[in-house]
């Protein structure tokens, strides 16, 4: 955990809302856990014991609290401040692949076996990778109960359950009650009404404060005409998903972003959500990023200015790459105009949420690597190196995601993929959510160190930023909007109207 035992137990006594999601608390009274804010009587010290997952407590034996429902708060920093295999492997987990390929295919993955793997995540989190999965799938049925009207049969293939049998005990085991009962009390509680055919809406709790405005346009700079887009109130884009595809919009209200999906396999729905809040960053502790950069006067103001700003996420590493690639060539659009040509051309077109619109899923790496010359965007010797990129990613040459080593990844990236040393922290940052990864200093960054009073050359700025650890890389999101705000704010490259019948 990140915190000691002393502090778990002052901020369950104060009731603090920040460490929601960092640990869960056991009550040995009463056989149940809560997160630290629960409203709840604060149990005596004697009576209770501190976990770093809900897995662990429910490995202990311990239900879910009824009242202050602990799986129903942002997740923990400590996945993307640990760059070990015990955060890789919960990067991984949440997303789902535990499900898809098994325990085996999770530690083929980490380039551990299965035994080894589980010994190191029990002795690090207090269980093994099926119970740390099986936690996730009890998760993602709650959300479905909570917020669908779909029979239990389909939820339990949703979240992941082998059997309608399965998802009633864990149900049972988890939140200490049945499935209808537990849709009887959420659905009092969140009053959903009907929505269209398809879609689906939820809560994906953040923890304050939350730079609603900033993050979106980070995610939109530069935007792919159709893959992404600016609604009204939020953020939308495609989602290309392990058994399909999916649409998605976030809208920013109060502690939580209102996300709306639609998606063609309901049982893609967890690593949906995964994925949506590494986009946004939303198990970000904003308070320790604050506190830490605030205390330097060059960034005091930006700080107070923006607080909580969050790190641009990834839910594909494929089009995160590429984007870096062709920002490389280009950095003044970051290859803008090449990129939407790019989906334009060989990206999959989709039905829109509103009746008569299309979308476009970016394309997959197998689709860029056999595109012809004429195809791809930019001259001959950028074309060519997009497709090696390509190739390199479709024989399994490189592989980016979430599970990687950071340093792995970014020397790869630069040996087989043919990125410069900046675009590969780039996609460091973006895919593996580091926190503490300061970029190169290119144009833009060297333009905000200037405007915020803090040396431009980077030999100097990489000495001034040894302040700033563990949080360099959201200092540098700092450095971007300071950057940014010299120029107007660029029109959306495109709208997909979308007004769905909204629900509390």
């Amino acid at each position: 955990m990140l915190v000691t035992p002393q502090q778990a137990y002052r901020a369950v006594t104060s009731r603090d809302t920040r460490f929601d999601g960092c640990f869960v608390t056991g009550v040995r009274s009463t056989g149940i856990y809560c997160r630290p804010s629960c409203p709840a009587r604060t149990p005596k010290p004697g009576n209770v014991e501190f976990f770093p997952t809900s897995a662990a407590a429910q490995q202990a034996g311990y239900r879910a609290c009824r009242r202050c429902l602990p799986d129903a708060v942002p997740g923990s920093p400590e996945w993307n401040l640990r760059a070990d295999l015990a955060g890789r492997a919960m990067r991984l987990i949440t997303d789902g692949l535990v499900e898809r390929e098994g325990v085996p295919g999770l530690a083929a993955r980490l380039g551990y076996s299965t035994r080894q793997l589980t010994r190191v995540l029990t002795e690090e989190l207090g269980a093994g990778p099926l119970a740390l999965a099986r936690a996730h799938r009890a998760h993602t049925a709650r959300l479905l109960i909570a917020t669908t009207e779909l029979n239990f049969t389909d939820i339990a293939h949703a979240a992941g359950f082998a059997s309608l049998r399965q998802f009633n005990e864990t149900v049972r085991e988890v939140f200490a009650t049945n499935p209808t009962e537990l849709r009887t009390r959420t659905t009092r509680r969140t009053s959903p009404r009907r929505l269209p055919a398809g879609t689906l809406r939820l809560r994906l709790p953040t923890r304050l404060p939350f730079d609603a405005t900033g993050t979106p346009d980070l995610r939109l700079t530069p935007a792919v005409e159709g893959v992404e887009w600016r609604t009204d109130a939020g953020y939308g884009r495609t989602l290309r998903l392990p058994h399909g595809h999916g649409l998605a919009e976030l809208v920013p209200e109060d502690d939580h972003l209102v996300a709306t999906l639609r998606l063609t396999e309901l049982r893609d729905l967890g690593s949906a959500v995964a994925r949506l809040r590494r986009l946004f960053d939303l198990d970000c502790d904003p308070v320790a990023v604050d506190g830490t950069l605030g205390s330097d006067p060059a960034l005091t103001t930006a700080v107070a200015k923006t607080p909580g700003v969050r790190l641009p996420g990834s839910v594909d590493g494929t089009e995160t790459a590429v984007r870096a690639l062709l920002g490389q060539w280009d950095p003044v659009t970051k290859g803008r105009a090449e990129l939407s040509l790019l989906a334009a051309r060989l990206g999959e077109r989709i039905p829109g949420f509103a009746e008569g619109t299309e979308a476009l899923l970016f394309p997959t790496a197998e689709v860029i690597a056999e595109a012809t010359g004429g195809e791809l965007p930019g001259p001959a010797e950028r074309s060519g190196a997009l497709r090696a990129l390509a190739r390199a990613i479709a024989s399994g040459d490189l592989r980016i995601d979430e599970g990687r080593d950071g340093a792995e990844l970014r020397e790869e990236l630069r040996r087989i993929g043919g990125l410069g040393h900046g675009a590969a922290e780039h996609v460091g940052i973006r895919v593996l959510g580091d926190p503490d990864a300061l970029p190169p200093s290119d144009e833009e960054s060297r333009r905000g160190a200037a405007r915020l009073g803090l040396p431009n050359d980077e030999t100097a700025l990489r000495e001034h930023a040894k302040r700033w650890s563990p949080w360099r890389s959201y200092a540098a999101v700092h450095l971007w909007r300071a950057a940014r705000a010299e120029r107007p704010r660029p029109e959306p490259e495109r709208s997909i109207d979308h007004t769905p019948e909204e629900t509390q």
